[in-house]
Parts: structure tokens; sequence; C-alpha cells
């Protein structure tokens, strides 16, 4: 059975509509108890939600009753009204809530690293709202007081969502979604900011500003407050025209190949590039800081760095359309290969994070060939029966004739508070990694 408590009260089995309840009073303790499904909720705090104006004195027999007749209505359906104590709890059963499939769905969008994944996410999440909580059953008290977090999390999931088109340059989407939450929320800065970006690269710079204005006057006439750093900081970038607002921020330190954004080739060496912009930033994640997305970005990336051919990549991609579970699971373990990598190349002694490599790279020479290479020499290479897993074999080889090499003992990290990116130094005269900044960064704040 699934239940609907975003918008009017509803329950649905098999699509069909199934009346529950008599009274209104009663859907609406129903609608409590899914929304702590799982959780008791004790009869003295039904009782203080169902009546504001002082309950009568059969109140309690009155929510027995309730839970009596729901306890009949459900049953047929395998659904269990349990007793605790002094109160009651939907039991774990064969039914969705749609509040509890929001919260994940959020949960999911704001773990997500790709802008489109988010993105779809945040749309299945706030798809599920069709109205107020418990529109039909509930009144406005009851909705504040059970509905704060559920608020809360709708207006965050708004502001992401806006910031994840804005992200893939689809300002008109997020002018239809969110100006009309915009006038309901009008002091709440966040959905204020993605508004007057969509409005001016849609140019509309007069509107912007406009609300801007308007956002300025009430902030100071409802909270006595001016507008936060973010609000103001848009605002000036609007009135000098900034040409950076015009477009999507592309990842730091990124560079365009086909349709991917991959980071800066910096450490010299293919398993070194596969560890940096991961767990090697220091700081603030910036955009690109996580540059593994999805498999279409791991297979490019391999093809980028001569690990397999263009051929190899366009078909790989082909296949990961058509087997997108199995490519899911390739690009998990890569990340975990990843992360064991990045230890193993940090500190030499790390025993533990050696032998998490040493699998993969053992994997990987089973499953290779050793063929003649354009220049001539002779190569190790993974087979082409490798499938989804071949990018992933191809680094783990990589990454076996680094640690196989006396230069993996001059591996180094960049001390740059927001880098840490590992690069070789030979020579051993290197501080810094190859980007050309963070040296520079350290030898400014020096000067200053």
């Amino acid at each position: 059975m699934e239940f609907q408590l975003l918008g009017p009260f509803a329950a649905r089995h098999d699509g069909r509509l199934v009346q529950l309840g008599n009274r209104r009073q009663e859907r609406c303790l129903l609608g409590v108890l899914l929304l702590h499904a799982g959780r008791a909720v004790t009869t003295e705090r039904l009782i203080d939600l169902l009546w504001e104006a002082g309950p009568p004195a059969s109140a309690r027999a009155t929510v027995h009753t309730y839970v009596r007749r729901l306890r009949a209505s459900l049953e047929p359906f395998g659904i269990s009204v349990g007793t605790r104590h002094d109160g009651y709890v939907v039991e774990p059963g064969p039914y969705s809530v749609d509040a509890q499939e929001f919260t994940a769905l959020a949960g999911k969008a704001a773990a997500a690293t790709d802008p489109a994944e988010r993105l779809g996410h945040y749309d299945d999440a706030l798809a599920l709202w069709k109205g107020p909580l418990l529109a039909d059953v509930a009144d406005d008290r009851l909705r504040g007081t059970l509905g704060v977090r559920l608020t809360e999390l709708r207006l965050s999931a708004v502001e992401q969502r806006a910031q994840a088109q804005l992200d893939m340059g689809l300002n008109d989407r997020v002018l239809a979604d969110l100006l009309p939450v915009v006038v309901e929320h009008p002091t709440r800065e966040a959905l204020v900011v993605a508004a007057m970006t969509a409005l001016y690269r849609g140019g509309r710079q007069a509107e912007a500003l406009q609300l801007y204005d308007r956002t300025r006057r009430l902030l100071a006439a409802e909270l006595g407050v001016e507008p936060q750093h973010g609000l103001r900081t848009l605002h000036e970038r609007i009135l000098r025209a900034d040409p950076r607002l015009d477009r999507p921020p592309g990842p730091v330190y990124a560079v365009r190949v086909d349709d991917q954004w991959l980071p800066w080739s910096t450490g010299g060496h293919p398993a070194l590039e596969f560890c940096n912009t991961y767990a090697g930033w220091g700081g603030e994640r910036l955009p690109g800081s996580e540059w593994l997305r999805d498999y279409g970005t791991l297979a490019v990336w391999a093809g980028h760095l001569d690990l397999i051919g263009a051929r190899q990549v366009a078909g790989l991609r082909e296949q990961a359309v058509r087997q997108p579970g199995e490519a899911a699971a390739v690009l998990d373990e890569a990340r975990r290969f990843r992360a064991a990598l990045h230890a193993c190349l940090k500190d030499p002694q790390d025993g533990r994070a050696f032998t998490a490599v040493a699998g993969d790279v053992q994997e990987a020479a089973r499953s290779s060939v050793f063929v003649r290479g354009e220049d001539g020499l002779g190569r190790w290479q993974p087979s082409p029966s490798s499938g989804l897993r071949l990018p992933l074999r191809a680094v783990a080889l990589a990454a076996g004739d680094l640690l196989a090499d006396p230069r993996r003992f001059t591996v180094r990290t960049c001390p740059g508070p927001d880098c840490g990116w590992l690069f070789l130094d030979e020579s051993g005269r290197r501080r810094w990694c190859s980007l050309g900044t963070c040296g520079a960064r350290r030898k400014a704040g020096r000067q200053g």
C-alpha cells in the first residue's frame, strides 16, 4: 500500500484509492502515526495533536476507538498498528510513505556529485509534494508542529535543485520552478540568489535588480537585517555586468575531453592522476574536486591517459548504457581502489592499503596480454575480454608498475592548504605540485 501525506491524505493499493477512516480526525491520526512509522507515539501526544482547543474528557477513549477501526481497515493489507506501552506504532510492513521516500531521495541528491544525477533525484523528490502536509486533515497549527523538518528539507531541496539547474545552464527551468516559491518565501536569500542569477542570464538584468531591492526592503522591514554576503556580492556583480555570471562555472583545474570534465594532468604518472582531486584535496571541496562522476568519465579518462584506445572508450560507453547496473558496480570498485591507492602512495608503510591495491593489481595481471605498441615496445595491457572493468584493470596495471618502481619513493604530497595533489619529485627539489598556484599563494601570503 502507498500512503500520500505530502498533500491531501490518500491511501492506494495496486493503484486504486482505498478509503481509510470514517472521520477526518481518524485519518489525521493515521497520518501522524505514518509520519513516525516504526516509532511509537504516546496517547498523550496524539491527544495534544488532535485537539487544539483542549481535549474533551472522552479524548483517550476516542483515540482507542480510532486505532481499533484503523487496525480493522489495515489488517487485510498486511499492515499492523501495534501497542507500545501507552502509545501506538505502525509496524514495518508492505507499505510505503511518500514523506519517507522524499527524505531518502533528498539524501541521494545531496550525495550525488554529478549535476544531472543530483537534479534527477531532486526532481523525483519534489514531485512527491502534491500540496501542504496532510492538506485535508490537518490545520495550519498541526502542520506547523509536525512538518517543520519536512518543510525545511523541501525548501533546501528547491534551493539545491535550482543550483544544479544553474550548473547545467537550465536557466529557464530555474525561473519556472523557482519564482512561485520566491513569492511564497520572499526572505529566503538562497532562493533569491538563484532566481536573480537565472534572470540575469536570461537577459533580464533590470528584473534581477528589482528583485534584490524588494528583498532588501523586506529583510529590513520584517527581520531588521541587511542581505547577507552572498546576496550582496551577487548584486554587485550584476551591477558591473560580471561576464562570469553569464555561464555555469566550469570545474576548477579541469580540461574538457569529449563531453567530460577531467582534472589537469599534474602528477607525472597515471596512477597519481587517478588519485588527484579525490582524497588529495584539503579544505573546502571546490568544483571539480570530485571528477569520477559516472562510468563515462572513467572510460574517457582512461582513454585520455592512453591506458586504453579511443575505439575501446566508445565501445565501453555504449556497453555501459546497455548494462547500467554493472557499470555502476565497476564505478564503485574504481572509487574503492582509488581510495586504497591514494593511501598506499601517501604512506609506503601502510600495509593494509598495499594489500587492498595488490588484490586489484593481481586480478588485472591475470587478465592481461603482452602486446607490441606503436612505438615498437612491448607492454602489458588488460585483455578486451575484461569488459566494463577494462579501464579499472588498466589503471591497476599502471599502479602496479609504479609500486614496483623505486620512483614510488619520490611521490610527494603538495602542501598547499587547498591542494594535496600527489606528484613525482625525482629531483628531490620540488616542493609544490605543478598547478603553479599553490606556492604562489603561500608566497603572496608571506609578502602580505
